[in-house]
C-alpha cells in the first residue's frame, strides 16, 4: 500500500501539520508475565484498567504478528526455538537483512508491520490536516513508527511503557514526520506536564480514531 500524495497548496498558502497521538494500549496480564501477545487479544488486567483512557482502537495498528511464538513466555519463545539467535535478530531487526524475514508460523516480518502502520498514519494526517488526532495502538507497532522517523541506518533503541504517549507530528506539505515525545508516561506520574497535555488531548479539539 503506498502513502496517497500530500496535497499541493496554493500560492502564498501554508499547509497545517497534524499531530497525531498514539497511545500504547493498557497492560494485560500477557504483558506482566511477559507472554508473546502478538495480534491475540487477551483482556486488560487490573492495573491495565486503572491505566485506561477513552478512544477509539483501531485495527489498523493493531500489533505484529508473531506467528507460533503467539502465546509463550517470551523466555520459552527463545530457548525452545531450534536456532534462537535467528529467531532473537528477526524479532528485533538487529541484522539488516531481518527485517524482510516473516517470523515462522504465519507472523510478520518488521517491514510488513512497519509499512502497514506509516500507510495508516500518512492517510490519518491527511484526512485530519491542522488537527489532533489520538489513536491506540501496540509496542511494536509504536517502536516501528518511531523507527519511520530515524535516519536512513540509524539503530535507536527505545521503551514504549503501557498507556505511555508517542507524539508524531506530520506535514501536509512535504509529508515528513517528526518524532515530538516517544514513550511519555508523564500523565502517568503526575508531574504537570504529562498531565495538561493527555488533557489536551483529550478534550476535544481534535479527532480520535
Amino acid at each position: 500500500m503506498s502513502p496517497t500524495p500530500a496535497p499541493a497548496a496554493r500560492a502564498g498558502e501554508e499547509l497545517p501539520s497534524t499531530e497525531v497521538v498514539v497511545v500504547r494500549h493498557g497492560e494485560t496480564a500477557w504483558n506482566a508475565s511477559r507472554v508473546v501477545q502478538g495480534q491475540m487479544d487477551p483482556e486488560l488486567n487490573e492495573a491495565g484498567r486503572r491505566q485506561a483512557v477513552v478512544v477509539v482502537l483501531t485495527e489498523a495498528l493493531r500489533e505484529r504478528h508473531m506467528g507460533y511464538l503467539q502465546g509463550l513466555r517470551w523466555d520459552d519463545a527463545v530457548d525452545k526455538s531450534p536456532d534462537s539467535l535467528h529467531i532473537v535478530k528477526v524479532i528485533e531487526g538487529s541484522d539488516p537483512g531481518s527485517r524482510n524475514q516473516e517470523l515462522p508460523g504465519g507472523g510478520e516480518s518488521l517491514n510488513q508491520l512497519n509499512e502497514r502502520c506509516v500507510c495508516f498514519l500518512n492517510k490519518i494526517a491527511q484526512e485530519h490536516a491542522g488537527e489532533r488526532v489520538v489513536v491506540v495502538s501496540h509496542g511494536a507497532a509504536i517502536l516501528e513508527l518511531c523507527r519511520h522517523t530515524d535516519p536512513p541506518g540509524s539503530c535507536v533503541r527505545r521503551h514504549v511503557p503501557n498507556t505511555s504517549l508517542s507524539v508524531f507530528r506530520v506535514s501536509a506539505a512535504t509529508g515528513q514526520w517528526a518524532l515530538e515525545r516517544c514513550g511519555d508516561v508523564g500523565h502517568l506520574k503526575g508531574d504537570g506536564d504529562g498531565d495538561s497535555f493527555l488533557e489536551g488531548s483529550f478534550g476535544g479539539d481534535g479527532a480520535s480514531a
